[in-house]
């Protein structure tokens, strides 16, 4: 088929290289906010696993061409995958389109809009056969080739048979069985999307709401993950306690689905307190910080492990260590930060900062004199620290998990004191 992509996000670049790389003949318009030869060197870009050398790929190939403005011409797919502050664009770029069209075609729309924005395309085509349908941008970024090539399900939203018919043809070879195709009206797809969103929040803040409740009341957080997760109503997936969730997708969803439901009226004070939880426990690791040294912090100095939203990228969009850091330099700390991935975007925000050393290479050089280390970013890498040099590099030998990836009774055997999320060494030795 000749598709045209439309857009600067992740999801356009991915739909890109993948529909070229089964044979459709691609034009990939980026939005001229952020044009190609910009992304081109976008560490987000360059550090997707196989994204960068996929979409050279497709231009080498000729499938795949990258272009400054829109080619508005014949074609039977417009793949429209922008940002949620780019609705004018987006509508801009539909009303061109029957100008240039005498067939039939399909507007995809990949972009988290308000929902009903699908409908809204399809008006402005105006003419029989042009139809807009809805396919949510289900991307999880540091594996987002793998999930657009491999999909567990895709949210269609469509009423037309035609079209529904157009795009299981054009996303076949990713799709061999139907039953990856959730079908449903679009403004379903489109709410869904965010109702996931919503409730993956709900259950993160939750276990960190009884993650507090359990350090209260001295009970272990992990045998209530367990035992709840061993109900099969319930399960464990996003039933990890920690300090924060972040991510640009993740949270510019969560206040989509907040603004959708102010304009319909019906203020959700559960997505409120989602919300604050999340923020509060952005700063769960200094005040675990502050009261083992009872608010005594001015001159110490904290090791940090992991800066990006979450391991596999390079992004720190609202990610937990930007609030953490914060509270930390207000408090007249010095801080060494290590991350495998996102220290330039860190760099791009504190790089100036006198107090703040970036640890390029060896993250056990980030402890050197450390008062504690906060674990942030679960990357592989630090799941088995040599704990004896860790305790001989640091000043004080406290350990703020923020992750929950350590065993709390193997640290402290270690002779290192360790505060997790809801989680404690056992005093008793049991």
């Amino acid at each position: 088929m000749r598709v045209n992509v439309y857009g600067s996000e992740l999801s356009a670049a991915v739909a890109a290289a993948a529909l070229s790389s089964v044979g459709h003949q691609v034009v990939w318009c980026p939005h001229p906010d952020f044009p190609w030869h910009s992304l081109e060197s976008a560490e987000w870009l360059i550090r997707e696993p196989g994204l960068k050398e996929q979409i050279d790929t497709g231009c080498r190939s000729g499938l795949l061409t990258i272009a400054d403005t829109p080619a508005h011409g014949e074609v039977d797919i417009h793949w429209l995958a922008l940002a949620p502050d780019q609705r004018d664009a987006a509508e801009a770029y539909v009303a061109d389109v029957p100008a240039a069209q005498s067939t039939p075609l399909v507007v995809i729309n990949n972009s988290t809009f308000p929902v009903g924005h699908t409908e809204r395309f399809e008006a402005l085509l105006g003419h029989a056969g042009q139809v807009a349908v809805a396919l949510p941008d289900m991307l999880e970024e540091g594996r987002a080739w793998e999930t657009f090539t491999r999909p567990s399900r895709w949210l269609l939203g469509s009423e037309d048979t035609q079209a529904t018919h157009q795009v299981r043809e054009l996303l076949r070879a990713f799709n061999r069985r139907q039953d990856v195709f959730q079908l449903m009206p679009r403004r379903a797809a489109e709410l869904t999307k965010l109702a996931i969103i919503g409730m993956l929040a709900t259950r993160i803040s939750y276990m960190n709401e009884l993650a507090g409740l359990a350090d209260s009341l001295d009970v272990d957080v992990e045998h209530v993950r367990l035992g709840m997760g061993a109900d099969s109503r319930i399960g464990f997936e996003y039933l990890y306690p920690g300090c924060g969730f972040g991510g640009p997708s993740f949270s510019r969803d969560l206040m989509r689905l907040a603004d959708v439901q102010h304009a319909s009226g019906r203020e959700s004070l559960l997505l409120e307190h989602v919300l604050d939880i999340n923020e509060q426990k952005k700063e769960t690791l200094f005040r675990k910080f502050w009261n083992h040294f009872h608010g005594q912090l001015f001159e110490r100095r904290v090791a940090i492990w992991g800066a990006a939203f979450k391991p596999g990228t390079t992004r720190i969009d609202q990610a937990p260590v930007l609030t953490l850091l914060d509270a930390l330099l207000a408090q007249g700390v010095n801080v060494n930060v290590h991350d495998p991935e996102a220290l330039p975007a860190l760099r791009a925000l504190y790089g100036d900062h006198p107090r703040v050393t970036f640890c390029d290479d060896d993250f056990y050089a980030a402890c050197d004199g450390a008062d504690a280390l906060m674990l942030v970013t679960e990357w592989k890498c630090y799941w088995n620290p040599n704990w004896r040099q860790l305790s001989e590099r640091m000043a004080t030998p406290l350990i703020l998990d923020g992750r929950n990836i350590f065993d709390p009774d193997y640290v402290a055997a270690r002779g290192l004191i360790y505060r997790g999320i809801g989680r404690r060494a056992d005093p008793t030795g049991a």
